[in-house]
């Protein structure tokens, strides 16, 4: 076991800060005139940039380590939400991206702008901020966890706090000066930063056993670890809910959260907006295989000693009293010097990619959608230094939400983190009964975007274990969630003022 943080570990994470650094300083020249060139850039990004930007944040910590975990413990069919994800980001790149660049948009939400009203903008992008904060709030405080466990090998509270500044610092470095441009440009710098790590560890884990590529996938197929399709109607991942619920989830994560789609509206044109999130979509299937594959060999390193050589090792998933990830306990107590180091700056890397994304999209709904309509009349200058300063302010309101989710899980019995991170669910369901009647319908008005986006929310809220005392699968929850916002845009439809 070998549970030291060595020098040479120390000096590939002060590398990759140095790396950070200075690359912030370089994709933050240039000049910036206004919020929405601080928002959307001059939308002359390349498609792959966008692409990998894309994958960089919709990946995290928690797919980091949550991978692997679910082909340890199960098997491949995890998969499937992403397969279920091209579907949803094809839909998307057909029906909403064009409706975006028709109206120029630098926020997703000005849609319903065009739609509805000012006021329906106003709505949806506050469900977006509540929501955003606290799933991202959670979030990085997952991350944060992460780090502090294989750097401090604790996770006391000052190591956490500490742990969190990290991330918000170097997402601030970044975000703070260049904008989305700087965003999207070290997101490539992430992506590649965490797969490259991940490519690592399976090749040390691979040469770990003692088998080869025949005797493993024998071995896996024995155990029935490599089952890709479930057809059963047990919920999770099986092929029902990829259609459904999963399908609407994506929909919601790729078109209409701002933290994604932003990514999308720096292409030079809709059309290779819609290649940018096609892209994006097919780059991430290898790389969840990749760390889907690193949790079978953990499983074959742990469960089959013939080929690992460590009979009678038991697995305490635990530490400091907090279930950990099987990936996360090899980390801590099997991974040579240099390895853990590299695989450290990986799992920075994948929970800063959704760091700094979250604070530029923040901001500009906060900015766009919310700001700019209650003051108007200003300066472009003055509406970039508000830009610059909701990045700040969203950084210290996901900092503290991120040590209250410390906090709330170690004092508290109710499950503030699974809540924490399905409350963007919640949001989705709102926000796709209300884009489908506005798409396909010529229903709705300002005022009952307010109650469908609630009454998504409720729906959501009542289907909950801690509420009903019954597990409702989450995608049954967002479906009915996404059925009640719909039906109140469209039901009983009266013509209405706005």
């Amino acid at each position: 076991m070998n549970t030291t943080f060595s020098t040479l570990d120390w000096t590939l994470t002060i590398l990759y800060f140095t790396l950070l650094i200075t690359s912030s300083i370089i994709f933050s020249r240039g000049s910036i005139g206004s919020s929405k060139e601080y928002f959307r850039g001059n939308r002359d990004i390349s498609t792959v940039a966008v692409a990998l930007s894309i994958v960089a944040t919709s990946q995290s910590a928690a797919t980091f380590l949550g991978a692997p975990e679910y082909s340890f413990s199960r098997d491949l069919t995890f998969i499937g939400f992403y397969l279920s994800s091209i579907l949803a980001v094809i839909f998307v790149a057909k029906v909403l991206v064009p409706k975006f660049y028709e109206i120029e948009a630098v926020t997703v939400y000005e849609y319903l702008e065009v739609r509805y009203g000012k006021r329906a903008k106003i709505y949806s992008g506050v469900m977006f901020l509540i929501g955003r904060l606290f799933a991202s709030g959670a979030r990085l405080y997952i991350g944060a966890l992460a780090i502090s466990m294989i750097l401090f090998l604790d996770i006391s509270p000052p190591h956490i706090i500490l742990s969190i500044a990290i991330l918000v610092i170097g997402a601030l470095g970044y975000t703070y000066f260049g904008g989305v441009r700087s965003v999207i440009l070290s997101d490539t710098i992430q992506a590649v930063t965490y797969s490259g790590a991940g490519v690592a560890v399976l090749i040390y884990l691979y040469s770990s056993l003692n088998g080869d590529l025949a005797t493993i996938v024998s071995t896996l197929e024995h155990d029935d670890k490599l089952k890709l399709l479930d057809l059963s109607f047990t919920g999770g991942f099986s092929f029902w809910t990829l259609i459904t619920g999963w399908f609407l989830l994506n929909i919601g994560a790729y078109g209409l959260d701002q933290d994604m789609a932003q990514r999308v509206l720096t292409c030079k044109s809709g059309g290779e907006g819609k290649r940018s999130l096609i892209y994006s979509a097919l780059l991430t299937i290898p790389i969840v295989v990749l760390f889907l594959i690193i949790g079978l060999l953990l499983y074959l390193f742990y469960t089959h000693p013939e080929l690992s050589g460590v009979e009678g090792r038991a697995i305490e998933q635990s530490f400091s009293g907090e279930r950990i990830t099987i990936f996360m306990y090899y980390i801590l107590n099997e991974m040579p010097n240099g390895l853990r180091g590299l695989v450290t700056v990986g799992a920075i890397a994948a929970a800063l990619s959704s760091t700094n994304s979250v604070l530029s999209a923040m901001a500009s709904v906060a900015v766009e959608d919310i700001y700019r309509d209650i003051v108007g009349g200003r300066s472009e200058r003055h509406y970039l230094n508000v830009s610059r300063f909701m990045v700040i302010l969203f950084a210290i309101l996901l900092s503290i939400m991120g040590i209250v989710s410390y906090y709330w899980q170690h004092y508290s019995s109710l499950p503030l983190l699974n809540f924490a991170l399905g409350v963007m669910g919640f949001a989705y369901a709102s926000l796709l009964g209300v884009y489908f009647a506005g798409l396909f319908t010529d229903r709705g008005s300002e005022r009952r975007v307010l109650y469908a986006l609630i009454g998504g929310f409720l729906t959501l809220l009542a289907l909950q274990e801690y509420i009903i005392g019954v597990k409702v699968d989450f995608s049954i929850q967002i479906t009915a969630g996404t059925l009640i916002s719909f039906g109140i845009m469209t039901i009983n439809y009266r013509r209405e003022g706005v």
